[in-house]
């Protein structure tokens, strides 16, 4: 029985991080370290997000364990592997130690960068959703409301498939605002799946507009924008938010995954 399906009435909160560019972890744990004795449940591994290339999740998701004593939940993207290589690392996961995995389907590969890919997408989500839970794993699924193109109706369709599809809790992307969690709430009570919210807190003005402005499935409110704009220190402001998010997720949901931007895991204390 993992950390979600575990006393389901306690608040649940994961940590998200990015594995390292390259094989050299030092930097990236003396950074982590110092926080591992704060309050919350997991680490929660990404895997190559926007696409670019990182250290395996599987094996960083491991290392974390190992050092830290806590769980890490394992990232997998269907843009990255075939139903070969998704078997394989889920029984790799599973032997190393790692018991809860999310299935993404992965931010699009683009050909014209600096680390060109091909997609592969051999299986789709949720398929591999089926897989994960198949191989004994307790498995995730990612809700995307798509706030810039008002998505939330297409994305409840698709959290009713991955439920079905063997998802036994949902993160969502991050959100800044009481209306968009009720929002999520009400749009999917009826999947009666654990959701854990989406946290990211913001760093700077500059930070927020490029969040609002050029990452899909993030919005941020014009008038958290404005205070952002505004406040004399925005770190704080930010970190206010966060607070404040954290708090309404308690309300809200089943729980809250964090997500410290540009390795900022300084600021934890001050959220948790």
């Amino acid at each position: 029985m993992t950390f979600i399906t575990s006393d389901p009435d306690r608040f649940k909160i994961t940590l998200e991080v990015v594995p390292p560019e390259g094989a050299d972890t030092a930097r990236l744990m003396d950074k982590i370290l110092p926080i591992a004795n704060l309050s919350f449940d997991a680490f929660s591994v990404a895997s190559n997000p926007v696409a670019k290339p990182r250290m395996s999740a599987m094996a960083f998701a491991a290392l974390l364990q190992q050092k830290t004593g806590n769980p890490a939940i394992l990232h997998l993207t269907v843009r990255d592997h075939n139903r070969l290589g998704l078997t394989a690392e889920l029984w790799g996961a599973k032997a190393m130690g790692i018991d809860t995995v999310i299935a993404v389907t992965g931010d699009p590969s683009a050909k014209n960068t600096d680390h060109p890919a091909t997609t592969v997408n051999d299986l789709n989500v949720f398929e591999m959703i089926t897989l994960a839970k198949d191989s004994g794993m307790t498995t995730g699924a990612v809700l995307d409301f798509r706030p810039e193109v008002d998505g939330l109706a297409h994305e409840i369709k698709r959290i009713e498939k991955k439920a079905a599809a063997g998802a036994s809790f949902i993160v969502t992307q991050p959100v800044y605002d009481s209306d968009t969690a009720n929002r999520i709430k009400q749009g999917i009570a009826h999947v009666r799946v654990p959701v854990l919210m989406g946290i990211l807190p913001l760093l700077t003005a500059r930070h927020a507009r490029f969040l609002h402005e050029k990452v899909a499935g993030i919005a941020v409110p014009q008038s958290l924008r404005e205070a952002m704009d505004t406040a004399a220190n925005p770190l704080d402001a930010g970190i206010e938010n966060a607070c404040d998010m954290l708090a309404l997720a308690r309300h809200t949901f089943a729980g809250a995954c964090v997500m410290p931007p540009f390795e900022r895991f300084d600021i934890l204390d001050q959220i948790l």
